[in-house]
């Protein structure tokens, strides 16, 4: 059976999460929370809270035992970005776009998913 959790309009680019995720995917749940833990970028605490909402899924709405789920499939796909300016030389300005990433991680609880 299958459980997802999404964590939407998160305050990060897609480019600097899509590397810790990847690394993630095809791993028992608890290695992934090690992997997480231990991992110094901002994309971490964003993708544990979203892992741990999967967790709880499992656990509360589908009954699953927790110690026997894996981590199927962890995207992160970008999200709207938001618009700013930066005031330039003689009247002009320069775009700036702020990213945002929606996250998405599917569990399982059959045996290996690589």
């Amino acid at each position: 059976m299958e459980v997802t959790a999404k964590s939407k309009y998160m305050r990060l680019a897609p480019r600097k999460a899509r590397d810790l995720v990847r690394i993630i995917q095809g791993l028992p749940v608890d290695k992934a929370l090690m992997v997480i833990q231990f991992s110094e970028r901002k994309a971490a605490t964003m993708v544990r809270k979203t892992l741990k909402s999967a967790i709880a899924n499992a656990e509360n709405n589908a009954r699953l035992p927790t110690d026997k789920l894996w981590v199927k499939e962890a995207v992160i796909e970008e999200g709207s970005a938001l618009k700013r300016f930066w005031p330039r030389a003689r009247g002009m300005v320069s775009h700036i776009r702020r990213r945002t990433s929606h996250i998405k991680i599917t569990l399982t609880d059959e045996q290996r998913v690589r």
